[in-house]
């Protein structure tokens, strides 16, 4: 059995988790994810621990209790906290500004970049160079977080571009002449 499945999942309170017929729903006031469960892969609620299994032997089902087990874990954590990710746009007149649900970038093309964000996602702009993610779904601020930075991610030379708060970029030598 995969070691991560091994520990259960603890369910604080304030948060409601049904598992009916194949689906995991994990809710909190104002917040519910759901999670489609592999068929290889059993779901037990018993006394406030989520406990997950393998169903049988095969190595694949081994894999996808633990995966589940960790999404599991990222949906109790994101319906009570959220998860939020950091950009920082480095470029001279590299700026950005949020609009409501859709995203203005200015990145040193001719022409402004616009990133409409998916239900969920909610932008905001600090600072013209600072772009701040905040949502429930871990998987869906990283991949927003991803798609914004690969407009014009951090070139080697001078270190130009979108980058995450906390990424260190290695800047090359420049040619001797």
């Amino acid at each position: 059995m995969s070691r991560i499945a091994k520990s259960p999942v603890v369910i604080p309170t304030g948060v409601d988790v049904i598992v009916d017929a194949g689906k995991l729903i994990v809710k909190s006031k104002e917040n519910q994810l759901v999670l489609d469960v592999p068929q290889g892969v059993s779901v037990q609620f018993i006394d406030n621990h989520l406990v997950f299994a393998a169903v049988d032997d095969r190595k694949e089902s081994n894999a996808l209790s633990g995966t589940v087990r960790a999404t599991a874990a990222n949906m109790v954590k994101g319906v009570l906290e959220g998860f939020e990710k950091k950009l920082q746009l480095v470029g001279v007149g590299y700026r950005a500004q949020a609009q409501g649900q859709v995203l203005n970038l200015s990145l040193g093309f001719s022409h402004p970049v616009v990133y409409s964000m998916p239900e969920g996602i909610v932008v905001q702009t600090p600072s013209p160079t600072e772009i701040v993610l905040r949502g429930v779904d871990k998987q869906m601020v990283g991949q927003v977080a991803a798609e914004i930075r690969a407009f014009r991610p951090p070139e080697p030379y001078k270190g130009k571009g979108v980058r995450y708060l906390d990424e260190v970029v290695l800047l090359k030598e420049a040619k001797k002449k």
